[in-house]
């Protein structure tokens, strides 16, 4: 189940916040000409994504000025769902907001290729038959990880921005070239 105020063991409300603090001075030459925004009045977070394995294309502003969008939420779990199950699950809002800080402070336009979201028990079980890398109580299980790449950005510069985020997991998969993301307890591997 999403937790959108309560904020866990290992999980940095501040850290979070820091990011998306930065993000806004990153973006705040665009929106130079909008005062409100400089005050704090036009605080949007967004998510663009692609994947590969569906072909779908995702770009959605899911918060504006303090609240979540049920809609775009709708749409991200959809978009995260376990695609060979077809099994949607709710994706946790702080894993959401790992990616889209992440993201910003990276200061791309291009969107994250999705290699993997939430994963059903039976999707895991498969992978973890094929992968010593593939967790048995993995985060995907629950809706709480991404595993994402970018094609303009080096593993290293995105595992950086989650990193710096200071509010959960990142992994970092050379030989797959991807980074894991999560919102469980803050912790850094390579894999």
């Amino acid at each position: 189940m999403t937790q959108e105020n309560d904020a866990p063991r290992g999980f940095s409300r501040r850290g979070l916040l820091s990011a998306f603090a930065a993000t806004t001075l990153v973006a705040a030459p665009t929106f130079s000409n909008a005062a409100g925004f400089l005050r704090g009045a036009g605080d949007i977070r967004r998510l663009k994504m692609y994947n590969g394995r569906t072909g779908e294309h995702m770009d959605t502003i899911y918060w504006i000025e303090g609240s979540y969008i049920k809609d775009a939420l709708k749409e991200i779990n959809s978009f995260m769902r376990d695609w060979r199950r077809n099994e949607v699950k709710t994706i946790d809002t702080r894993t959401i907001d790992i990616m889209a800080a992440s993201h910003n402070l990276m200061n791309t336009n291009e969107p994250y290729t999705l290699l993997s979201g939430y994963r059903s028990p039976k999707t895991n079980a498969m992978l973890r038959s094929r992968s010593g890398g593939v967790a048995k109580n993995s985060l995907h299980l629950k809706g709480q990880a991404a595993d994402l790449r970018l094609g303009s950005r080096s593993i290293h510069q995105m595992a950086k921005a989650a990193k710096s985020c200071q509010a959960g997991g990142v992994g970092t998969y050379r030989g797959s070239n991807f980074v894991h993301m999560d919102c469980g307890a803050v912790r850094a591997w390579n894999g």
